[in-house]
């Protein structure tokens, strides 16, 4: 189980490192202290058949990110059990950060 726990870990700081994307966690959840879990780490959903991110985006255009975020977790997920599994990156939120200075209502 500690094996699948730091995976979830590693995914989420790959997640973080990608200027324009942030883990998509319910809401309340991110700084939660009462959870077993981080609250980021439920972005991430490990699975036998697939592995499915939920982000956040707060900059466009999205393909690059998402290229860049698919890459950096293939290589995460390559010895591991999960190598060839089904990769499903879905970006839950635009955030209105994405548009920049424009006024977004």
């Amino acid at each position: 189980m500690r094996a699948e726990e730091d995976l979830i870990d590693a995914i989420v700081d790959a997640i973080e490192s990608v200027d324009g994307l942030r883990p998509a966690a319910p809401l309340g959840l991110p700084n939660a202290k009462w959870l077993p879990l981080s609250g980021n780490r439920y972005a991430v959903d490990i699975g036998e058949q697939s592995v499915e991110i939920r982000v956040a985006a707060t900059a466009l255009p999205l393909q690059p990110l998402l290229d860049k975020l698919a890459i950096a977790i293939r290589g995460l997920l390559a010895e591991t059990a999960q190598a060839s599994t089904t990769l499903r990156i879905v970006v839950t939120e635009l955030d209105a950060e994405a548009f920049g200075e424009s006024i977004v209502t």
